[in-house]
């Protein structure tokens, strides 16, 4: 779609699972069931949703899903669907990987920066954007590198670390306009380094959520992720930027949401939902 000066496309990497009860934390089963149906394994079916943004010359890619660096078992454990890849999905938009210039990876957890790199014909994990600059908070990147017991399953080395051997990698610290209308917003809550993306333009905003609000289930403020590793901060950061995008209309994608990628968040009767922009 066209965003002001922004040309916006919705990517994908298929579909994956996870446990349905620590992608709702301490909210009762009966309750987030009833539009996240699990499985016998109690997985529920999340979206893996990149987002393309043309900005005159630059391609700046943000997040680029789970990536095909998996085996059998953990093909099984994850429910990893490649109904579509980072590849065909960019193809379907009229691009390539060596056509991006920027990624921006909003954290470094496996679901997010697993497609970052890929596998060379030796089976070595090389950056699969080979002429982009890769972004990532310091905050973030510091922790990647030495994770605590809680968060290391989600941090796997040859998703990031062959972004620093190969020098495409820039680490910030804090908010940051990458370019013209498009900044970088250090929310914390998710991980300490979480970044989301707000693009403005023409008189409107748009923001990339990516895990502050993954799916439009995760709007209201209580509904958290038994993954945040600063839940309180997660809850905060919603409660200051949810209203701002009621009041302004912004245009919000949810990276892991099943079903819709964008809509808009209104409020009724006290409680905000997303109205969706049917796919």
């Amino acid at each position: 779609m066209r965003f002001g000066e922004f040309e916006l496309f919705s990517l994908s990497d298929g579909f994956f699972g996870l446990d349905g009860g620590a992608m709702f934390g301490v909210v009762p089963r009966p309750l987030w069931e009833r539009t996240n149906p699990p499985d016998e394994r109690n997985r529920i079916r999340l979206a893996l949703r990149p987002l393309l943004v043309v900005a005159g010359t630059e391609r700046l890619l943000i997040d680029t899903g789970i990536g095909d660096k998996w085996d059998t078992k953990s093909t099984d454990i994850y429910r990893i669907e490649h109904t579509d890849t980072i590849e065909s999905s960019l193809a379907r938009a009229g691009f390539e990987p060596k056509d991006i210039t920027k990624v921006v990876l909003t954290h470094l957890h496996f679901d997010h920066a697993g497609a970052a790199t890929r596998l060379d014909s030796t089976g070595k994990p090389v950056p699969r954007f080979s002429n982009a600059r890769y972004y990532v908070q310091q905050k973030e990147w510091d922790l990647a590198l030495n994770p605590n017991r809680r968060s290391r399953a989600a941090y796997i080395p040859e998703n990031f670390l062959p972004l620093q051997e190969t020098e495409q990698l820039d680490l910030i610290d804090g908010d940051s306009e990458l370019v013209l209308g498009l900044e970088l917003v250090l929310t914390s809550g998710h991980t300490p380094g979480h970044q989301i993306v707000l693009l403005r333009s023409g008189g409107r905003t748009a923001v990339y959520w990516g895990d502050l609000i993954p799916t439009r289930s995760h709007i209201a403020t209580p509904y958290i992720m038994g993954y945040d590793l600063l839940p309180l901060e997660t809850m905060e950061q919603k409660e200051k930027l949810v209203p701002q995008a009621i009041a302004g209309k912004w245009l919000s994608f949810l990276e892991h949401d099943p079903d819709f990628a964008s809509g808009i968040i209104e409020e009724e009767n006290g409680k905000p939902f997303l109205r969706p922009f049917a796919e």
